[in-house]
This record gives structure tokens, C-alpha cells and sequence, in this order.
């Protein structure tokens, strides 16, 4: 994933938050765009996979877009767009486990069973009673 580093556009802006003049003059905020469907590191499977699972975060050009302005200078920033880019593409192209099913137990099953009659029995206690009986 060292080779993701040369795919990736980097932007950058003037950064909000401390810094006090440097903040006004210095543009420290970096943003990263990964095109995903142009990467020659990716297989057409793991494009697929990955536009599905991080539509959400793919802007309208097809980019998959991230931000940083957390450090006080350009090259944190962007050291942290490269980390999140990674972690990004990463959880990205996890499979998922398969989920096992399974039944309630018998004993659970008479659990609740118990349960919902004891609170029958209570609700049927605040009943009105009737003086005809």
C-alpha cells in the first residue's frame, strides 16, 4: 500500500484553530483524493467492493475524499491523510465475517416462557374486580 502515496492528489487550504497569525498565512490544512476507479493498484473486484462499502465517502467526480487539519503544520496533515486514506481503503477491502446461525436453546426458551407468564400474572392482578363474584 506504500505505492497508494502517488495516487493519491493532494489540496491545500488555510487551516481554522490555533496558530494564531501563522494560522492566517500559512495554509496548513491538507486534503487527499484517491480515485478509485483510475488506481492501477486496485483489481476490478476490490474497485467494486470498495465503491459499495465507501459510497458514502466518494464525492461526485468519483474521489474518495479526506481531511486533515488536526496538526500545525502541512506535514502532519498530510502524513495524516496517508494514515486515514490507508485505514480507509483497508476496512474497506476487510471481508466480513460470515454470521453463523443459531436456534435459542430449549432453556431459553422456558426462560421466557416463565417470564411472560409471570408478567400475565402481575397485570392480571391490577385487574378491577368485579363484586358480582
Amino acid at each position: 500500500m506504500i505505492e497508494l502515496t502517488k495516487e493519491i492528489i493532494f489540496r491545500t487550504a488555510r487551516s481554522g484553530g490555533k496558530g494564531g497569525q501563522n494560522v492566517n498565512k500559512v495554509e496548513t490544512m491538507v486534503e487527499g483524493y484517491f480515485s478509485i476507479r483510475d488506481s492501477a493498484l486496485l483489481t476490478d473486484d476490490e474497485k467494486g467492493l470498495l465503491e459499495t462499502k465507501l459510497a458514502s465517502r466518494i464525492n461526485a467526480d468519483g474521489f474518495l475524499q479526506v481531511r486533515s487539519q488536526v496538526h500545525r503544520t502541512q506535514l502532519g496533515n498530510k502524513a495524516e491523510v496517508i494514515r486515514k486514506m490507508h485505514a480507509l481503503i483497508e476496512s474497506g477491502l476487510k471481508k466480513q465475517k460470515r454470521r453463523i446461525a443459531t436456534k435459542p436453546s430449549a432453556a431459553s426458551k422456558e426462560r421466557r416462557m416463565g417470564q411472560k407468564k409471570r408478567q400475565s400474572e402481575v397485570k392480571a392482578g391490577r385487574r378491577r374486580v368485579r363484586g358480582d363474584d
